[in-house]
């Protein structure tokens, strides 16, 4: 169905070593295959090649040759490939091209010229497959991330294509949808489909693959069958750059109880919509500590994110900071966000410029902005990229600029939303390591996110929101609030 015959692609201008080299492949009907490795180490390119992005979109050499279900891809139009690949990006911004969940579910299906009857058919079947009708009729702006993504995994598989090629689907899904997604997957897989996943998060789907092939440069490392590849030890895991099983796991960590951030009557609710996206009575959280919001996906989490911080004109409600008023321009000026969709925020021609444009406010000299880019490139493992332009890499790669912005701010209050995603082992500890340095310094920090590992790592308070209201909130030394969080990351594995 798939096969690559020493196929090799480089993209043109991009960073040092980017891309594929010297792929032989062969990938039959009706499997499952999980394509894994550090973030930036070719998983994306080797997506593109299958679905034909590469090379008729990013622009680079090419040579070998890859064949979709008997068609030459360098010889396929975008259209003629896109009968039999359906993708899901790992921005799934990227791929929409309507403003209405509804038209974007059948916009693949009415590009492919399909008769209205048939487009009638596909688009019930997968709305019911995916669950996702309480989405239906509404703007995809208003969507979070992760409803983006089900909105995306719907319209990629509307016109029931024999491959989904899926990119980091899970990124910023809470647990309920991954386990919703492992039943569509194993229903894919009973319907005989190919389907290629390019995932950090790895346990999810080991009832369901049938091969992992580890990827790591730009080559194909291993090529393991699901039985060899579950006898490696979660710390050779670690070592590879890759996620195991998330276990919740406490380290002796107080909140500096000095200060306290205090919230009334604070709600948002989206033009057009009745019931607020979150609604908060009254809650205080503890300054200069790393507080992790949590919940499902639409539970009000980025949207409590960009109101705090002043994003969002129409909030309501007052927050107070030690007892004084703390107004929206106050906020603006405090906070720094780093958001979901980073390209949003990658303005400079260079990772290096990115950074230190983010001090120019600082009053710093030209050797002192120097050194302290310098300094956090390091931490975050980003000085070999320093010098490239940010759009030319990864998505994990830019989620660690972004990141590196917001630390160079130096502003009293970071928001960080989903801040790992897209990111392997090895970089959401550097994440994290930073996360805790970054307290030490007395900043207040706000951990939105899925990843449990994350959460476990440096967060100290627990914001658990549900539906737009507080299902609880303590210390993460509270056993109440650490089974609450292990029964809710369990969903997945149940």
């Amino acid at each position: 169905m798939i096969k690559f015959k020493n196929a090799s692609f480089l993209y043109k201008n991009g960073q040092r070593d980017a891309g594929m080299r010297d792929v032989s492949l062969n990938i039959p009907e009706g499997q499952v295959v999980v394509l894994c490795g550090e973030s930036g180490c070719g998983k994306t390119t080797l997506t593109r090649m299958i679905n034909g992005l590469v090379p008729h979109f990013y622009e680079g050499e090419m040579s070998g040759e890859i064949f979709v279900c008997g068609n030459n891809v360098a010889e396929c139009e975008l259209y003629q490939l896109a009968y039999y690949v359906g993708s899901v990006f790992q921005n799934p911004k990227a791929q929409f091209y309507t403003v209405k969940t509804d038209t974007e579910v059948v916009f693949t299906c009415e590009n492919l010229g399909m008769e209205k009857q048939l487009i009638f058919e596909r688009f019930e079947n997968i709305v019911e497959a995916l669950d996702i009708t309480t989405l239906l009729g509404k703007s995809l702006f208003s969507l979070s991330g992760g409803e983006k993504q089900r909105v995306a995994c719907a319209s990629a598989t509307a016109p029931n294509p024999p491959i989904v090629v899926m990119d980091e689907p899970t990124s910023n899904l809470d647990t309920h949808i991954i386990a919703h997604l492992r039943k569509i997957i194993k229903k894919w897989k009973q319907d005989r489909k190919t389907v290629i996943i390019a995932e950090h998060r790895l346990e999810w789907l080991m009832d369901l693959a049938d091969r992992v092939i580890y990827i790591k440069n730009g080559r194909i490392i291993n090529d393991y069958t699901i039985e060899q590849f579950k006898k490696i030890s979660k710390e050779q895991l670690k070592i590879m750059g890759l996620r195991s099983k998330p276990e919740f796991q406490k380290e002796n960590r107080a909140t500096d109880n000095a200060g306290k951030i205090e919230f009334v009557d604070f709600s948002y609710t989206y033009k057009g919509e009745d019931k607020p996206a979150f609604s908060i009575p009254y809650i205080n959280l503890p300054e200069k500590s790393i507080i992790g919001i949590v919940g499902n996906n639409g539970a009000g989490k980025s949207t409590f994110g960009r109101a705090f911080c002043g994003l969002e004109k129409r909030s309501k409600g007052d927050i107070f900071l030690n007892g004084e008023s703390f107004k929206r321009k106050n906020r603006i000026e405090s906070t720094y966000i780093v958001m979901q969709d980073v390209n949003q925020q990658l303005f400079t021609e260079s990772v290096f410029e990115e950074v230190r444009l983010s001090m120019e406010r600082l009053g710093l000299s030209h050797e002192e902005q120097e050194k302290k880019t310098n300094i956090i490139l390091k931490e975050l493992g980003l000085e070999e990229f320093k010098d490239s332009h940010p759009m030319s890499l990864s998505g994990g790669q830019k989620q660690r600029v972004a990141m590196a912005s917001a630390l160079a701010s130096d502003k009293r209050f970071l928001i960080y939303d989903e801040p790992t995603s897209g990111l392997d082992y090895i970089h959401m500890i550097e994440v994290a390591d930073a996360i805790k340095r970054m307290k030490a310094a007395g900043r207040t920090q706000f951990v939105i996110t899925h990843d449990s590992e994350l959460v476990s790592r440096c967060c100290d308070y627990i914001l658990f929101l549900e539906c737009g209201e507080v299902k609880c909130i303590g210390n993460i030394d509270d056993m109440a609030i650490q089974e609450t969080l292990q029964e809710f990351w369990n969903q997945v594995y149940m």
